[in-house]
């Protein structure tokens, strides 16, 4: 098991900046959590009364761009996506 400081390293790592906000995606969110992302979006969706209306959202065009981009220019050897 992780210690809680070497869980925050990986958090941090997963966070984005997207519309300003640090974001963290569906998928590390759900991989966090050790479900499927299916999963994850399916008990969002029928509890959405439970989180702040910006919990979650869909990227757009331009900002799935600019967030590949912060991938590479954070990790010079990371794969292009």
């Amino acid at each position: 098991m992780n210690s809680a400081s070497q869980m925050n390293k990986i958090i941090k790592k997963k966070i984005y900046i997207i519309r300003g906000k640090k974001v963290l995606l569906d998928t590390d969110l759900a991989e966090l959590y050790e479900v499927e992302t299916k999963a994850l979006k399916q008990a969002v969706r029928r509890n959405l009364k439970r989180f702040p209306e910006d919990f979650m959202f869909p990227l757009t065009n331009q900002e799935l761009r600019d967030w590949r981009s912060q991938i590479v220019t954070s990790n010079p050897s990371a794969k292009k996506v």
